[in-house]
């Protein structure tokens, strides 16, 4: 079994010259490249500087979590961070230039516990995607890019696999298109994060003394594996749903399904062309940037940014609305990063708190429960969303809207102070969806 190690990037990137001509650049980028990818068949040695990282990956690894950043700020953030704190960070238009050439790859070690003593050693795997070809016309150049990540976390002897924002998106649940390796299973992540936007919404309206029951509850990205799970999760709670996403086929099924609920149903391909005015919005749409515009929303709805990139523009709402970003959950028994990317990977002023895709992962390894938990397109169901909820927050545990925090993104007038709730009593995880 090949004996990875996470610090062959750092070398080459110290070598990148800060000022020089674009054909020069461009030279110089494939050559990083190259030179990356050889030494990703070698072990490597921790560099002056650096959090020590001489042991072998392969050692450590229960689980790996594959990802990409969502911003070109973030993505020069982790090329600094390889490079060192001795050297000047480089500039915007090299590190756009000299990104793509670098392959998938380990970029950092991850411990986590529970707050029952359970303890579990993982790897994140950056993809490295460009963030400005997340879209249609790159959708063969990212495949490959996830399925050398899924090589690489079999390599490193993961035992369970989390596929983070676009991996799973670009797969679709279809594992046959991943590398196989005997000892690893893969898991989108995506039932568990619907457990975690479903009680970020029931905790929002409650703070905002909202009757969901009485709402008009709209979900972009209806048809994906995320919105269609909380749609069978929402659909019996509220008074009428709002349907949006491109394909009109798959929306009329879902539409036929949801009626079984004996609620109201309206269905469009562009929010711009719905009818009716929503009060609560659930954005789980698949855009490689965010460029969301919502249209008519009632002046107090509640609004809940799911979408990896997000979803909304910035000039997506009103001021009075209240925005939250779902989906996020936070490890009670702690989180850490070796070298330290926790503020890169997930940018939000709560520790240990990271994205329900890539919890899951960790939750099974915390469990013990080494399966594909989320796996297929349109597969999530109440059922196993309540079995996320509770089997995967620990024995016992729950996401009750009682118990966890919510942070608003935007306070409306009226709006109570932030309540601190309690974590459940043995769950990893607590609802933190904001």
């Amino acid at each position: 079994m090949p004996r990875w190690t996470l610090r062959s990037v750092s070398k080459q990137l110290r070598e990148t010259i800060s000022t020089r001509s674009q054909p020069e650049r461009s030279r110089a980028s494939r050559s990083v490249a190259a030179t990356v990818s050889e030494d990703a068949r070698r072990v490597g040695t921790a560099r002056r500087g650096h959090t020590r990282m001489g042991d072998s990956i392969a050692d450590l690894t229960d689980f790996a979590l594959i990802g990409h950043q969502e911003s070109w700020r973030a993505a020069a953030d982790v090329i600094s961070v390889l490079r060192g704190s001795e050297r000047a960070p480089l500039p915007d238009d090299e590190i756009k230039d000299i990104l793509p050439w670098i392959p998938p790859r380990p970029v950092c070690r991850v411990e986590v516990g529970s707050i029952t003593g359970a303890k579990a050693r993982g790897l994140y795997i950056d993809a490295f995607i460009p963030p400005d070809r997340l879209g249609a016309d790159h959708v063969r150049e990212n495949l490959v890019r996830v399925r050398a990540a899924a090589a690489c976390a079999i390599s490193a002897g993961a035992r369970i696999v989390s596929l983070g924002g676009f991996s799973s998106i670009l797969i679709e649940g279809n594992f046959d298109q991943l590398p196989q390796g005997r000892d690893t299973v893969f898991t989108t992540g995506n039932t568990l994060t619907v457990a975690l936007i479903v009680q970020g919404l029931k905790k929002m309206s409650a703070l905002v003394n909202r009757n969901l029951r009485r709402s008009t509850l709209l979900v972009v990205g209806a048809t994906g594996d995320v919105g269609s799970g909380c749609v069978r999760c929402l659909a019996s709670m509220v008074k009428r749903v709002l349907l949006c996403a491109r394909n009109t086929d798959r929306l009329r099924r879902l539409a036929e399904e949801v009626k079984a609920y004996g609620v109201q149903v309206e269905i469009a391909t562009d929010v711009q062309q719905l009818t009716t005015q929503p009060d609560a919005v659930i954005c789980a749409a698949s855009l490689p940037s965010p460029s969301l515009l919502l249209g008519r929303v009632a002046p107090d709805a509640i609004v809940c940014d799911a979408g990896y990139p997000k979803n909304l523009s910035p000039s997506a709402a009103p001021p009075d609305i209240t925005v939250f970003f779902g989906g996020l959950g936070q490890i009670t028994g702690g989180l850490k990063f070796a070298p330290d990317l926790g503020g890169i990977i997930n940018r939000h002023p709560f520790a240990d708190v990271a994205q329900g895709c890539l919890l899951e992962g960790i939750a099974l390894t915390l469990e013990g429960r080494l399966e594909p938990f989320s796996r297929g397109r349109g597969l999530i169901t109440r059922a196993r969303v309540s079995r996320a909820a509770v089997q995967l927050c620990g024995t016992g545990g729950s996401l009750r809207s009682d118990r966890g925090s919510v942070v608003s993104a935007r306070r409306p007038r009226g709006m109570p102070p932030r309540r601190r709730g309690r974590s459940t009593s043995r769950a990893w995880s607590r609802i933190l969806p904001g």
